[in-house]
């Protein structure tokens, strides 16, 4: 099996697909110009609790929030924690920013962008969770080298988070499904997989709300699988 190193730009995974959709309205297009400066990833430098929010907190860091209701929520629940998501497309950002105001969110911090580019700067073992829900399965054989679930970027979850540290994963795609879990088996020195049986993966764990993703998966009569590892 080849050997994959953590941060080697060869084995990681890359932006691919179109950054926005509808044009904004006046009102969307104000949180971007005015509120997203405001809470924005900083352009370099590392990525800690301490740089964004002034003081020591469990860093939770989203790789793709979609419109941010799984973020936001998170962040409400666990006001004392640090959380960091990164989505490229601006129509999500948009929605994740609305959630921050309308919630009054204090905890977050946002990247429209590449995830992978800000993850790179999260100081290695400084995540407590780390989150990708539904991410884009590219379904066609020959785009599968630019899946997210793939041997470089899980690397660098592994490098990312701190020992005992979480990783979820949810899809609805069983093309995405048997190629995550290949994946993933290649990494069981790395993460530890939670499961207590087939209810583990059939049913949304506690503290995991549902995405508009998730909704319209099951609107659709699609099945949901739920993923928790643990980082060794």
């Amino acid at each position: 099996m080849t050997a994959h190193k953590p941060g080697d730009p060869t084995t990681l995974n890359r932006l691919y697909g179109r950054s926005q959709g509808r044009k904004l309205r006046k009102g969307q297009q104000e949180l971007v110009d005015k509120l997203l400066p405001q809470i924005a990833v900083p352009a370099d430098g590392p990525i800690t609790a301490e740089r964004l929010f002034g003081q020591a907190a469990p860093l939770h860091f989203e790789i793709g929030f979609g419109a941010g209701e799984h973020l936001a929520y998170r962040a409400d629940l666990l006001p004392d924690h640090a959380f960091v998501g990164a989505e490229p497309f601006l129509n999500g950002v948009v929605g994740a920013l609305q959630h921050v105001r309308d919630m009054g969110l204090a905890n977050v911090r946002l990247q429209h962008g590449d995830a992978l580019d800000v993850l790179e700067r999260v100081p290695d073992g400084a995540l407590s969770f780390l989150y990708l829900l539904h991410p884009d399965p590219w379904p066609k054989a020959r785009h599968a080298k630019r899946r997210m679930m793939n041997d470089g970027p899980v690397d660098m979850f592994a490098a990312k988070l701190k020992p005992g540290g979480e990783f979820r994963f949810g899809t609805d795609h069983p093309v995405y499904l048997r190629h995550a879990l290949m994946v993933m088996r290649r990494h069981t020195h790395q993460f530890e997989w939670l499961v207590e049986g087939p209810q583990s993966w059939q049913q949304r764990p506690g503290g995991w709300s549902e995405t508009r993703y998730e909704a319209k998966a099951r609107r659709q009569g699609h099945e949901v699988w739920y993923f928790r590892y643990r980082r060794r």
